[in-house]
């Protein structure tokens, strides 16, 4: 499909991104968070998604404002790249090891947004404000759970990985769909 851009300025967070969805895993990330910069590499690499992303926020207060904008802008972007969803999957599923840690996310890009987000972590809470974002203004419902695990930082990767790879399945064409991925004649 096509690539897709999109600005989003507020008084909390300045953000431009532009997203290749059937792209070869290129990132170049930057959000003034390094842990988060690393996650949405990942999230590009695993999921075949080309993502330039360039935040300013305002991390001086906390991290909250830059999680939950970004999600809305790449969720927004992805929503704009699946144009009208003809001929995708529309389901995908992925089961994701990290070391020690076990994710499972399920996805079904059916316009009707939703999130189960079950990976518990104290230090890395605050990013459930991102999946959140990202699940509503791509039209996407998501389930996130964690399996098991013990390391926060392998917690939150398997989680990343996980979501990028179902979401690969779930945008991937199929030759043997004709049209809106529904009985309903559109999602």
């Amino acid at each position: 499909m096509k690539k897709v851009q999109i600005k989003r300025n507020t008084k909390e967070t300045q953000i431009e991104a532009e997203l290749n969805l059937y792209g070869s895993g290129l990132a170049n990330i930057s959000t003034g968070i390094g842990f988060f910069d690393h996650m949405l590499t990942l999230f590009a690499k695993h999921g075949g998604f080309d993502i330039m992303l360039n935040c300013s926020g305002d991390t001086n207060v906390d991290d909250h404002h830059t999680l939950e904008d970004c999600g809305i802008v790449l969720g927004s972007a992805f929503k704009k790249a699946l144009g009208d969803f003809s001929g995708i999957t529309r389901f995908g599923n992925a089961c994701i090891p990290m070391d020690e840690c076990l994710c499972r996310a399920v996805v079904d890009i059916s316009n009707r947004p939703f999130i189960v987000y079950d990976v518990p972590t104290n230090k890395y809470s605050e990013y459930s404000e991102f999946f959140r974002a990202f699940a509503f203004n791509s039209g996407i419902n998501m389930h996130i759970t964690l399996l098991y695990g013990e390391n926060a930082h392998h917690k939150l990767e398997a989680a990343f990985k996980a979501l990028s790879r179902a979401l690969r399945m779930a945008v991937t064409k199929d030759a043997g769909i004709s049209g809106i991925p529904s009985t309903k004649g559109v999602l």
